[in-house]
């Protein structure tokens, strides 16, 4: 195979003109862009000519508005290494992959097909069993296979179908033909993905998007929420992405199409199985779901009858199905169509099945657990690529990787034949295929670069769907006979693009089609994570404050033993904060345990607020390791109290005003509280040294605010009435317990028949109880009993919505 020209090849000068000089197919393999005699294709002449036009800073100007816009959205991959899981950016190839609409039309019918014999396959498995009866399928094959789940053998799937949303990787091989490389069925990820591609392909590319008529994804996600919405049982049960949480690889995705889509996104905690009916833990109490679509591995479930180490599922979900209550997209058990020996068998089992060849064509496959085909497959190793025959069995490279026949030496495993002999069960040869090429913008120019498409299909009342595009998964080396992407590669969006005019889709309801979702909906867990993000939020506020406060006086005097500085450690102390270094280690836990508590709710958190968050996030630990006490400290304080004041005000002002509002809105006000109820109790103490009282004033960002309402010096009193009692300052004790008595007042089931819940009852003492007391009354002891009341409703909250 011939390499591909250098990058010092081109032609281009320095317009930007001649991108494609030097670029060529490489010697038998397909390339999207051009024939085979080296001309542009007619799909890509007009976007080829649109770039090669572009200067370069221009060209460079787009991929990064692309990449902007992916950065600012938040797009990422969670990855997981020797060091552990690290978020990667989502590695966006800029340059999108063309197709003509005829062409796809053709393959769009055959995934149709290839979906149809799917689920008949699946129908088969867990009912009738005639493919392994009739000898279609080896028996091996579903009773060894991991995915293969008993419980669920004779169970309808409440919807009347096992399938509802597949995806398949397609590559065109070299004779210019497309063939289904891998059918994924227990939970296709990407279609997110393919989403946020193609939004980031029409910014960098704007202008030649919407002049070149490309087929809107829009429709096809419209079309299958619809479907998901009549799968419900009635008008008040709910549909959700079931997720395994926020560890997961492809999380970001699972919060994305929630959003997107406008329906729940849950954790298997979040669901309890009452009376065989799922039903959703929610602050209104509990809801019933009755569509999930499941991103979870079908094992995962339900730990009561399938994979009892599971804590990611829900205990009696099996037996949920079975009573027909719920419907999963995917059905428990659809995982085992993913088994990469089936594809062995799929070509015949599609002629018993449904009396025709298929339309496109599988790689050619082997199980290596029938005589014949060990003999073939050991003939021909060196044209094979030897893989795991159940699909979830990792073995061979650390990757759990298929590996090329031809590295496989004889000595490796004593003997080739003795080899497949012994594991052959375990064991598929597959022809090494080599894939189609398309450019790619590598050092300025466009090169070849191996690619395959994943595709998505969705069920909708009209039948399978199949999406306008999916995205292409590009290799980042020359090197095309491969079956899967290699590591480290790219992600392109997908045009299919029409000889005519493209309607535009919106999922945005019409003029006179406006639903709303049921009320009541907001998950406990969603609710605890608003609570405590407010919480943790608030409380790296107050920590700044008199971290910035301290550090002010310690520039000045540089001695942290005189007597102010050391009354106010000792009062850090007690709050686990230790003055080691400028930024405590503690307040970046409490910044990182807010980004948590918000990584948890991604689904109803705005892309902005989330990368305020971060951004904070991203300083205070830099701070951390560069910042010195005194005035440097002093500084960063200040810069770290803006980044918390600007994502305070973007959720202030951006976030609906829901239940879910009030459960993060009750977190600050608490918080607050407990910050001033705690502050006061000990620089307002008879043994305060001299400062103190101004000290607390600029804590609680009251020094202008203190001269203009008292024609006094700071004293004790004007102190404790300005930052206590007084009900108009938004920094003072009352003034918190007014906004959370308000906000409590408003919750689920704050008033039953007329009468106050005991968390509205208890509000509502501490509010009046201290809106009577006056600056006088206020000592340590009215202040030790105010912090443990504002703990004490604290824990009636989490008892009354949060468990």
């Amino acid at each position: 195979m011939t390499s591909l020209p250098a990058a010092g090849d081109s032609t281009a000068d320095e317009s930007g003109a001649g991108r494609t000089a030097g670029y060529r197919p490489l010697p038998g393999v397909a390339d999207e862009m051009v024939d085979p005699s080296g001309k542009v294709r007619p799909v890509w002449r007009s976007f080829v000519s649109a770039i090669e036009a572009m200067p370069d800073h221009e060209l460079h100007e787009r991929f990064a508005r692309a990449d902007r816009y992916l950065r600012d959205a938040g797009v990422f991959y969670r990855a997981y290494g020797a060091t552990g899981m690290s978020d990667r950016a989502w590695p966006f190839s800029h340059i999108p992959v063309l197709i003509d609409e005829k062409e796809w039309q053709g393959i769009a019918a055959g995934l149709v097909q290839r979906a149809d014999l799917l689920e008949a396959i699946t129908a088969d498995i867990y009912g009738e069993n005639r493919l392994v009866q009739e000898g279609f399928l080896p028996p091996a094959l579903v009773a060894g296979n991991a995915e293969f789940l008993r419980p669920l053998v004779g169970v309808p799937p409440a919807s009347g179908h096992f399938l509802h949303f597949c995806s398949f990787e397609i590559g065109r091989g070299p004779d210019g033909n497309w063939w289904v490389l891998a059918d994924r069925t227990q939970a296709p990820s990407g279609a997110g993905f393919a989403l946020e591609n193609r939004v980031a392909a029409s910014r960098a590319f704007a202008e030649l998007y919407g002049e070149t008529r490309v087929h809107r994804l829009a429709s096809f996600f419209g079309a299958f929420r619809e479907a998901l919405m009549e799968q419900r049982r009635s008008s008040e049960d709910r549909v959700a992405v079931l997720t395994p949480g926020p560890a997961t690889e492809t999380y970001f995705e699972h919060a994305f199409i929630a959003r997107y889509l406008g329906i729940m996104l849950l954790e298997g905690e979040d669901l309890a199985i009452v009376d065989g009916r799922v039903m959703v833990r929610t602050v209104a109490g509990l809801k019933p779901v009755s569509v999930l679509w499941r991103r979870l591995d079908a094992a995962y479930a339900d730990p009561l009858e399938l994979d009892q180490d599971s804590r990611i599922g829900t205990p009696g979900m099996v037996q949920a199905v079975r009573n027909g209550s719920v419907s999963f997209v995917n059905a428990l058990g659809s995982g085992i169509l993913e088994t990469r020996a089936l594809l062995a068998f799929v070509p015949g089992i599609c002629r018993r099945l449904l009396g025709e060849d298929l339309a496109l064509p599988t790689i050619a496959t082997w199980w290596c657990g029938q005589a014949a085909e060990r003999t073939h497959v050991a003939a021909n190793i060196d044209r094979m690529v030897i893989g795991p025959a159940f699909s979830r069995l990792p073995f061979f490279d650390d990757n759990g990787q298929s590996v090329r026949g031809s590295t496989l030496l004889d000595g490796a495993h004593h003997s080739m034949t003795e080899w497949l002999a012994s594991d052959g069960a375990r064991l598929v040869g597959q022809e090494a295929v080599t894939l189609s090429t398309t450019p790619a913008m590598v050092e300025g120019r466009l090169t070849p670069r191996p690619m395959s498409l994943r595709v998505y299909a969705a069920r909708t009342r009209d039948g399978w769907q199949i999406m306008p595009g999916g995205f292409a998964r590009i290799g980042n080396g020359s090197d095309a006979a491969a079956i899967a992407m290699q590591s480290g590669g790219g992600a392109a969006d997908v045009w299919i693009v029409s000889a005519n005019p493209v309607a535009p889709a919106t999922l945005l309801p019409t003029d006179t089609d406006v639903p709303r979702n049921v009320p009541g909906s907001l998950p406990s867990r969603a609710a605890d994570n608003l609570y405590w993000l407010g919480r943790y939020i608030e409380r790296s506020e107050g920590a700044l404050r008199i971290l910035r406060a301290w550090h002010a006086r310690f520039a000045e005097s540089a001695d942290p033993d005189q007597p102010l500085l050391a009354y106010v450690t000792r009062y850090l102390s007690t709050l686990d904060i230790a003055m080691d270094r400028g930024v405590p280690e503690s307040l970046v836990g409490n910044v990182d345990s807010a980004v948590y508590s918000a990584s948890n709710i991604r689904d109803r958190f705005s892309p902005d607020g989330w990368l305020a968050l971060n951004d904070l996030a991203k300083t205070t630990r830099r701070f951390r390791e560069t910042v010195r006490p005194g005035d440097d400290a002093t500084h960063a304080m200040t810069i770290l109290l803006r980044k918390l004041a600007g994502f305070a005000g973007l959720v202030h002002e951006n976030m609906y005003r829901f239940t879910g509002w009030r459960f993060l809105a009750t977190g600050r006000y608490l918080e607050r509280g407990l910050h001033m109820t705690r502050l006061l109790g000990h620089m307002t103490g008879d043994d305060a040294p001299d400062g103190a009282f101004d000290m607390a004033l600029e804590i609680g960002d009251n020094v202008m605010t203190h001269r203009r309402r008292y024609n006094v010096s700071t004293t004790r009193l004007t102190v404790t009435d300005l930052l206590a009692l007084d009900p108009l300052n938004p920094r003072s004790i009352l003034f918190q317990l007014n906004e959370i008595r308000a906000e409590v007042e408003q919750l689920p089931g704050a008033r039953v028949n007329g009468q106050m819940s005991p968390l509205l009852r208890e509000a509502t003492r501490l509010q009046s109880s201290l809106s009577v007391m006056t600056a006088d009354m206020m000592d340590s002891n009215v202040y030790r009993d105010l912090e443990r009341d504002l703990e004490r409703l604290s824990d009636m909250l989490a008892r009354t919505y949060l468990g």
